[in-house]
């Protein structure tokens, strides 16, 4: 069989460069902060997908890894919300990878070594065909290293990926590491990319990393949602607040503020910009969500803290009428 063309079959991208899947517009670096641009490299997120018709034995996929690395490169193979398998090669700069599919054909969806910068160059059947899975309405989630997916043991564990497989959405992860820190290019980049559904899941490295005081993260939220909003004037909008952090919960930062008071300051934001009648526009207090046990390093959720926010996320989304209870609605 030939080799396909693999672009029709990505899923979860926002920009491409050169055929290669990227998380900032190529064309606005200059403006974004340079760890940023780092991470906006990485295709965190990207997946293949693709339908298999019966007597379909594998799918081939070469690519090429970017960043190598020392581990092992995992290429997981999903169909709905169960991973059929894994299948692990040796680091290479150029290989091609072969994923035996269960028989009688189906949908699936192939979660790649992200954080290894893969770039598929071609997918083939071995024996039977494949097409391009059907669209799903995008939802655009933007925020830091936990939306990014740290300390989740594997790329489809994150909690954007967990809750867009429970919603039927396409998940475009815009989430990056020591980022999200209200960068106002960043909104103005999210106005520009089409999507049904827009998350934002931002504020706490605005305690530390670049601190924040609480009257500014207010003004940064309000004039954050106000730059995504000249893209999506009625898309459906849904703002996380920061998750529990316990060393930074009532310790002051350089401003003196601490995540508490910034995460009330963010939600008052949100709260004020529902009564000034963006109805489209939700609250899910992070607070209350982790517990302590569910993270792994007192700021990242482990596997358990990545699947409990990504069912609160869900159920918030539902509860304020932004998808529908059948899989893939939006609203």
């Amino acid at each position: 069989m030939p080799w396909l063309d693999p672009e029709p079959f990505l899923r979860g991208t926002a920009w491409l460069d050169g055929g290669r899947a990227v998380r900032a517009d190529p064309a606005d670096l200059d403006r974004l902060p340079w760890d940023i641009a780092e991470r906006a490299a990485l295709p965190i997120g990207v997946r293949i997908e693709f339908t298999a018709t019966p007597g379909t034995r594998a799918v081939d996929l070469r690519y090429r890894a970017a960043l190598p690395g020392s581990l092992p490169h995992c290429f997981a193979l999903w169909q709905g919300g169960r991973c059929v398998s894994e299948v692990m090669t040796d680091p290479a700069e150029e290989a091609t990878v072969r994923l035996p599919l269960p028989p009688g054909g189906g949908s699936f969806a192939v979660h790649p070594p992200d954080s290894r910068g893969p770039v598929v160059l071609g997918l083939r059947a071995l024996d039977g065909a494949l097409s391009p899975a059907p669209r799903r309405p995008r939802w655009l989630v933007h925020g830091d290293s936990i939306t990014e997916g740290w300390w989740s043991t594997r790329p489809a564990h994150s909690w954007p990926a967990t809750a867009g497989r429970m919603l039927g959405l396409d998940t475009v992860n815009l989430g990056f590491a020591g980022g999200a820190r209200g960068e106002l290019s960043l909104a103005e980049q999210l106005a520009t990319l089409p999507g049904e559904l827009v998350t934002l899941a931002f504020g706490t490295n605005c305690w530390g990393a670049v601190p924040s005081s609480a009257p500014l993260l207010y003004e940064t939220t309000r004039a954050f949602v106000t730059l995504v909003r000249r893209g999506h004037p009625d898309t459906p909008l849904l703002v996380l607040s920061p998750v529990l952090r316990p060393a930074a919960e009532t310790t002051p930062n350089a401003l003196g503020a601490t995540l508490a008071e910034l995460r009330t300051a963010m939600e008052e934001a949100v709260r004020d910009l529902v009564s000034a009648g963006d109805s489209r526009l939700a609250l899910l207090s992070g607070l209350p969500l982790l517990a302590p046990e569910d993270l792994a390093d007192g700021l990242h959720p482990d596997d358990r803290g990545h699947a409990r926010l990504a069912t609160a996320v869900a159920a918030a989304l539902r509860e304020a009428g932004f998808v529908g209870r059948s899989a893939g609605r939006i609203a």
